[in-house]
Formats: C-alpha cells, sequence, structure tokens
C-alpha cells in the first residue's frame, strides 16, 4: 500500500556486538601465501544482486555501483559479485557463500532479495556454517538497498543511497540482529527479518506481488484485491507457549522484528530488532472504510491507540483458526508463505549484521 505522505522513519540504534568492529582496523593484506596469519588474512565479501529488482533498476545501479564499490572495499577484501537468476537463487548462493568460508554476504535488491540471502543463512531450521573454518567462524550479513520498497532499511532511518550503505560496509560495526521464525504444520521452518502477517495484509501482499511492475502502487492495487470478499475471521493465538485464546474479528494480525511493511507502513512501530522480541499488532473488526479513514495513522505508526487495534511484545505466538477452512492467508517479508495454523518465533541476535 503506497503512503500519501512519507512519515520520518524513526530510527533504531543497534546495541553493539561483542565482535564490533571496524575494517579499516583490520590489518588485511594482500599477500595470499601459506606464511600469512589466518587474523590477517583478505576476508571474502559476497554480494548477491537481483538485477530484476524494481523492474531492472537494481541491475543498472548495481553496474554503475560497481566501480565505486572496489575503489572503497578492493583493497580491504575479495569482492565477490553473484548475480542472481530467478526465484530462490540467491537462497541457495548465499548458502554456498557461507559454507565455503565468506566473511560476509552483502544483500543487494529489495525486500525479497534480503527475505532470500536470509534464508540461505539457514538450513532445516539450523544455522550454515562455513565447512573449513573453525566453530568459532562467523559470516555476517549486509545490505544495500535498492529495491521498490526496501521497508526494513527505514527501521534504521536509512536512505536508498547505495554508497552510504557501502560506508557502513567499509566502516564495518556490526551488531546481533534478531531473525524471526515462521513454522507451518508440513516442511522446514522459514525465516523472517522485518514483518510476517495474516489475513487481509498477508492477502493484499499476496496480491500485490503480481503488480510490482507499477511500484509502490502495486500495493494499493493489492489492498483494493485484498479486500474484496474479505470478512474478518475469529482466531485462536497461544503466546509463549501458554493457553490457547479467542480473538474475535480478526482483520489482520502483523508479527513485527522491524517496524514497517506495504512501502512504509508503520504496522509494528515500537519493536526492536536487537531486543529478543517480537511486536504482535492485532487489528479487529475492521470494515473497509475503517481502514481508509485509519490508513494515516497506520503509516505514522500512531494507530496503536485506535480503538480495536492491541499491541503486544513475544517471543512467539501461534495462530490457528477457530473453524478451520484453510484459506487464511500467512506472508513474511512480503513472500506468500502458505495458510494458517502458524507459528511464530524470535532468534535472538541470530545474525551479525553491518549497521
Amino acid at each position: 500500500m503506497a503512503s500519501p505522505a512519507a512519515p520520518m522513519p524513526s530510527l533504531i540504534r543497534p546495541r553493539a556486538s561483542r565482535n564490533q568492529s571496524q575494517l579499516g582496523s583490520v590489518s588485511l593484506s594482500s599477500d595470499n601465501s601459506a606464511s600469512t596469519a589466518s587474523s590477517r588474512r583478505r576476508r571474502d565479501f559476497v554480494f548477491v544482486v537481483n538485477p530484476s529488482g524494481a523492474n531492472g533498476r537494481t541491475g543498472k545501479q548495481w553496474t554503475q555501483l560497481l566501480p565505486h564499490l572496489r575503489t572503497r572495499l578492493a583493497d580491504k577484501c575479495n569482492i565477490c559479485e553473484c548475480i542472481t537468476s530467478g526465484p530462490s537463487d540467491a537462497i541457495d548462493v548465499t548458502r554456498e557463500a557461507i559454507k565455503d568460508g565468506a566473511d560476509a554476504v552483502i544483500a543487494v535488491g529489495g525486500d525479497g532479495t534480503l527475505h532470500e540471502v536470509v534464508n540461505g543463512f539457514f538450513r532445516k531450521g539450523s544455522p550454515v556454517r562455513a565447512l573449513d573454518q573453525g566453530p568459532d567462524h562467523l559470516t555476517a550479513l549486509g545490505l544495500i538497498p535498492l529495491g521498490t520498497g526496501s521497508d526494513f532499511a527505514r527501521t534504521f532511518g536509512w536512505s536508498n543511497d547505495p554508497r552510504q550503505a557501502i560506508d557502513r560496509i567499509v566502516k564495518g560495526v556490526k551488531s546481533k540482529l534478531d531473525i524471526g521464525m515462521i513454522e507451518g504444520p508440513n516442511g522446514d521452518p522459514h525465516f523472517f527479518v522485518n514483518v510476517a502477517d495474516i489475513h487481509l495484509s498477508a492477502k493484499a501482499g499476496y496480491f500485490a506481488s503480481m503488480y510490482k511492475r507499477f511500484g509502490n502502487l502495486c500495493y494499493v492495487i493489492g489492498a483494493l484485491r485484498g479486500f474484496w470478499g474479505h470478512n474478518n475471521r475469529d482466531m485462536r493465538i497461544k503466546v509463549n507457549g501458554g493457553e490457547w485464546r479467542t480473538v474475535d474479528k480478526v482483520t489482520a494480525l502483523c508479527v513485527g522484528n522491524a517496524k514497517y511493511f506495504g512501502g512504509g507502513m508503520k504496522i509494528t512501530p515500537t519493536v526492536d530488532p536487537f531486543s529478543g522480541d517480537l511486536e504482535v499488532v492485532i487489528l479487529q473488526n475492521f470494515k473497509w472504510y475503517t481502514f481508509l479513514l485509519k490508513l494515516h495513522r497506520l503509516y505514522a505508526g500512531t494507530h496503536l491507540e485506535v480503538k480495536d487495534v492491541s499491541s503486544m511484545r513475544v517471543q512467539s505466538i501461534e495462530v490457528a483458526e477457530v473453524v478451520p477452512n484453510g484459506d487464511i492467508f500467512v506472508q513474511s517479508d512480503g513472500e506468500h508463505f502458505g495458510f494458517l495454523p502458524t507459528k511464530f518465533s524470535v532468534l535472538p541476535g541470530a545474525v551479525d549484521f553491518f549497521c
């Protein structure tokens, strides 16, 4: 959904990681001889690029950016450019890079590319590890936002200026980033870094993905299609492994590890992706006209004061239908996941993140 006015993002100040470092303060040698100490070896940074992102603009911007990137980083590390060729390719590329001992994997693109790269850090619910670097070796996650929405970057107040993103990577400051995990009735766990959601917003996101050629307007089109035939539904939730309770007439239920989704809607406004908690926001008994009247508050992040909107901090939440029909949409980071029932949980400080 496109914002009627771009709100000023609220900034997240990450807590320092124990392995907080700066590239410039580490002695990186270009000597690749066997006598070079492992602590002084040139590090390998893998840039995973989605060239078709933002209707092809990402690929063009990357080509223009690459000389500047090499100027800033080539004397400090080995730059590996990986161009994705289709859906889920970034997941496979990331897993292989981590297994090969990459020191960092940088997502170049929008929230969809970041989502795939984050999922590449895990396999069958467990972290992927380097094969020959020892148990203490960690691969860091980075982001150069060049996509349509770039909602994750908004949480930190970052612009879409790729040169600023490169500055962050060169500076090398990292913090322990929480990752959300989502589990359905079948299959392996899936992971999200931004927002996962259920029912109307998830259905709107599903339709919006069909209209990405229209830029941020795709969210408006998706919302209109999502409201067509929409009915609020009674759901059951279980928080932190407690007892089941019923929540009536749910319009949407959103689980945030970060603040924004849908092209700038500040849906989980108080969450901190370094806190070890997820924020759950539930909208109940919204009609289409209620939604339109309150839309500005959703974008501004002031909707928690609105009637029939509630918020809670959780480490896990399970959601199911009261009357199972198997038709309530679930998505994570704007990607269709499936249908209820679903469990969401947080992995505190799961990934080192350049910030």
